[in-house]
């Protein structure tokens, strides 16, 4: 079945082109709501409730731009919205350099300790870092998204690399220190 049938499928209620949109879909959304999420667990919870919200607005998709995009696009909206309807997104007016550079061996830090110390971050932190670093989008888009200014996105995006910096240095040095 053809994506563009399986989603006029979808506008018609259809569970099992639901079903299908999900499998076809689901593991790549996990992914996004893994970074945007402080667990495993509210990860998948967030995923459930995002796919219901897909559901819901199917019938606002026109086959304009890319399926996947648009999806992505209302998953990580529908996570801001959740967190923004429990104003984690206070003001921060911290003034860090724009620019933090992290060194890191990739051999040395795994994939799962940078998700792990991702998901640590502080909600507000963690949302304009995944906005910024993975997801392209501008400190204007951001904060617009987030209802703060460009000044508090930036400071923001510079805290979360800092925190990052200091644990990925910490791990580093607690590695060369259980070698000797």
């Amino acid at each position: 079945m053809g994506l563009e049938l399986l989603i006029k499928d979808c506008k018609n209620k259809n569970t099992k082109a639901q079903e299908q949109l999900y499998r076809l879909f689901s593991s790549k959304l996990f992914q996004i709501c893994l970074k945007y999420s402080r667990s495993y667990v509210e990860a998948q919870d967030n995923l459930q409730d995002g796919f219901l919200l897909i559901f819901e607005k199917i019938n606002q998709y026109e086959f304009k731009g890319s399926f996947e995009g648009w999806i992505k696009r209302v998953m990580i909206n529908h996570i801001l919205q959740k967190y923004r309807s429990v104003s984690i997104f206070e003001i921060v007016t911290e003034n860090f350099p724009e620019t933090i550079d992290v060194e890191m061996d990739e051999e040395e830090v795994s994939m799962d300790y940078l998700l792990k110390i991702v998901q640590e971050l502080p909600d507000r932190y963690r949302m304009v870092f995944n906005l910024y670093v993975f997801d392209d989008y501008s400190h204007k888009e951001i904060a617009a998204m987030m209802e703060i200014s460009i000044g508090t996105s930036k400071s923001n995006l510079a805290r979360a690399k800092m925190i990052l910096k200091e644990k990925i240095e910490n791990q580093a040095s607690n590695k060369m220190y259980e070698a000797k």
